[in-house]
Parts: structure tokens; sequence; C-alpha cells
């Protein structure tokens, strides 16, 4: 396929995050045609949990948990800060291809992952063992900014479950480079992918060019955009720019879970 009959020609898109995460959706955007500058709009900082991440991961270490869980990739990095080690009694369930890709880099196992559709949702109806009348100590680990969906599964089936903060998301102001080619409609295409995203997409770039795209994924990204008053005129079907914005969408969605957003 040609540059110029591949979806997303044209498009040169801010991918706001780093990491295996930033890899992965930029990777899938380039073989679509676009091009892609990755400039973090948000990091990961040391939990406001610290002491009680240390005593949750020497439990994991002593074999307390049946199961960990993690929907992020951040969380494999904050497994190896800490030279946390997971015994063979205990279970790995993820979430996210990033999430997996990071695991696997880091040397540690994966028991289960969703077999149909990657989301927390799916991976819920897909794990047996939680739906065996046993009650699990399960270890969910995620972020401050996250919403607790798989933690909450989890406890509404009985299960024993520890949840940790095991890494704050913080900002991360744009360079001065970044921010002139936003101005200049250079960079015409935004992806939004958390509501923390949003939120500095909106403090940071108040003075948007019109045509600049922004593309928001997952519900909560797409609820807190509208609420900061982000442009969504693409977001109407009949917007010229309308499948473009899709297809961005669709790509990104190709290899990020929204779960990576949440728990």
């Amino acid at each position: 396929m040609s540059a110029e009959a591949k979806p997303l020609s044209g498009l040169r898109v801010l991918v706001p995050r780093g990491g295996t995460w930033g890899d992965l959706v930029s990777r899938a955007l380039r073989e679509r045609g676009a091009h892609t500058v990755i400039a973090p709009l948000v990091d990961f900082a040391h939990t406001s949990e610290e002491d009680k991440l240390v005593n949750a991961l020497k439990d994991l270490e002593a074999g307390k948990f049946d199961w960990l869980t993690a929907t992020s990739s951040t969380v494999a990095d904050v497994l190896k800060h800490h030279n946390a080690v997971i015994p063979p009694t205990t279970s790995v369930a993820l979430v996210g291809e990033a999430t997996a890709v990071a695991f696997t880099d880091a040397g540690y196992p994966i028991t289960r992952t969703p077999s149909e559709e990657n989301s927390t949702h799916a991976l819920l109806e897909e794990w047996s063992e939680i739906d065996s009348g046993s009650v699990l100590k399960v270890l969910t680990l995620r972020s401050d900014v996250a919403i607790p969906v798989l933690t909450e599964g989890l406890m509404s089936r009985g299960h024993d479950v520890t949840q940790v903060l095991a890494f704050r998301t913080v900002g991360v102001p744009a360079s001065v480079h970044i921010r002139e080619d936003i101005e200049s409609g250079r960079i015409n295409a935004l992806l939004v992918a958390s509501a923390k995203i949003a939120e500095e997409v909106a403090a940071q770039f108040p003075d948007l060019p019109s045509d600049t795209i922004v593309a928001c994924v997952g519900v909560n990204t797409l609820e807190t955009a509208a609420e900061l008053g982000l442009p969504a005129d693409a977001d109407d079907p009949s917007h010229p720019e309308y499948p473009l914005k899709r297809a961005l969408i669709e790509t990104v969605e190709s290899v990020i879970d929204q779960s990576d957003m949440l728990d």
C-alpha cells in the first residue's frame, strides 16, 4: 500500500506517552501512514503508598498471593525498580498488549490475558478461577488516577483483594519546540489517551488551530475532554474530518485497550 493510500496519510500525530505504550502506538500509526512525534505529557512518579507497596511486594515474594493483576505497562517498571520477585505459586493476570510486552521484557511470567477482546471486562468474564467458589488472595497494582474496574470486579465476587497504588501519574510540560509545532499546525493531530492527558492538553495548548484533530480514546477520556471544552467538531459523523479521526482512534484501540487507562 502506497503512503498516499494509507488511511492516516497527512497526519502528524502527537503521541502523549513514552515507553512501551508509546512505541506500540507510534508503530501502529506509522504503519497506517501517519508521522508520529512521541512527546510525553504525563510521567510516572513514586507512589504516595510506598510503605504499603514495599510490604505488599514482600508478601508477594513470600507467596502470600494467589494472583497478581496489572493493566498498565508501568506496573512492570515498578516491579523491576523494587527488584520484586513473583514466586511460581503466584499467577499473573494482565490486560493490554503494552502491559504484556512490558512484563515479558522484564522477565515476569504471564498466566492469563483475555483471549477475545483485550479488555478488563473481558478478563473478568474469562477468568474462570474467580468464579470457582474459592476465595482468592489477589494483589492489584494500579495508578493513583486509575478507575479500579478490575479491583472492584474481584471484590464484588468475594475475593480477598489487596489494592495498592503502585505509582502516581503526573503532568509533564511540553517542550517549546512541541508547543510551536502544535500552535503552527505542523502537528495536526493530538492523541488524548486518558483523562489526565486531557487535562494536560487543555492546560498546555489552550489555543489549538481550528483544524487540529483531537482524538480521545475511552469513555472516561471523552467525558473529561468535554468538561474541559476540548474541540469536538470532528466527533460529528457529518464533519469532513470524522473518517480520519475514527481511523486514528481505531488504530490506537487496535493495539492499546482502554483498560490501560483504568485499573
